[in-house]
């Protein structure tokens, strides 16, 4: 299953680092690839499974280049992957593939010179929603239906968890873009929700209060503090209850900043702070 397509084999000299595609699952007959960031030399290296965002129904592996490229340069490696997105697939769909990657990354750590333990998610927007989602219920029997065959026993368990202006309460931003008058964002939580009561289920902040028994590895939550879409009490509410739960979290935020404030823009204010936040955070829970 772990096809690499030669075709999409870029070395990249000047950063010292290999850029490659492999396959880590097939859907319907159709490969679904991880885009491998492998630094150079022998490790063991940090790893992170990257999620790419796009309010749920857009985008794909090839978001937040600049991100894994500058986390491989420093020595970490990273696989971002594609993932089932509407009208493929509606929640949980991409929740099933995302919990397959981890498992596929998880079993062949050591072939890309990484160690199982070190491995962790980062993922920004919606992907930063679903890689804590993926991350609290790694055994969730909707998320993990997806068969390793080569490595039944691997879990989805992960080292940390990075979320970046991740969209934490999705019924909440769905009643957020329905007074801004946002059709494409309501046309997008329609498409990958479906009901509000599947909002409300996925809803990182919710799942906390009510007390749902769930992971919870070390998490990073970065995002500005003027988010349109993640208001800042949301982000609060977010770390408060993940402590409550005894979990541990760190809340980062960027002043005057709003939502996707780095998003391919490598040259933003914030964004090289930001990258160094997370590299320091993914180098502490990683031995």
């Amino acid at each position: 299953m772990a096809t690499m397509l030669d075709s999409e084999t870029k070395p990249d000299t000047r950063a010292q680092i290999r850029v490659e595609d492999v396959e880590y699952q097939r859907q319907d007959g159709k490969a679904m690839l991880a885009r491998l960031y492998r630094p150079a030399g022998t490790g063991p290296f940090p790893a992170v499974v990257q999620v790419h965002g796009g309010a749920w129904v857009n985008k794909d592996r090839t978001d937040n280049d600049f991100i894994s490229r500058a986390f491989a340069e420093s020595g970490i490696l990273v696989a971002s992957l594609d993932f089932r997105m509407p009208p493929d697939a509606a929640y949980p769909g991409s929740l099933a593939d995302i919990n397959l990657g981890v498992r596929w990354l998880k079993a062949r750590a050591r072939t890309y010179n990484s160690r199982p333990d070190w491995i962790g998610m980062m993922g920004t927007s919606s992907g930063g929603h679903q890689v804590l989602l993926a991350a609290m219920r790694p055994e969730d029997p909707r998320y993990a239906a997806l068969p390793l065959a080569d490595a039944p026993g691997t879990d989805a368990r992960v080292a940390f968890v990075i979320s970046g202006w991740g969209v934490l309460d999705p019924l909440l931003r769905y009643h957020l873009a329905k007074k801004a008058g946002n059709n494409e964002l309501l046309e997008n939580h329609h498409a990958f929700w479906g009901t509000e009561a599947a909002m409300s289920e996925g809803s990182i902040p919710a799942i906390l209060d009510r007390g749902e028994k769930v992971f919870l590895p070390p998490a990073l939550i970065l995002g500005g503090d003027v988010d349109e879409w993640v208001p800042l009490d949301t982000m609060q509410r977010t770390v408060a209850g993940w402590k409550k739960a005894g979990g541990e979290v760190e809340l980062e935020l960027y002043k005057g900043a709003n939502h996707g404030f780095m998003t391919g823009k490598p040259d933003a204010p914030y964004a090289r702070p930001a990258i160094e936040r997370m590299k320091q955070f993914i180098r502490k829970h990683t031995g």
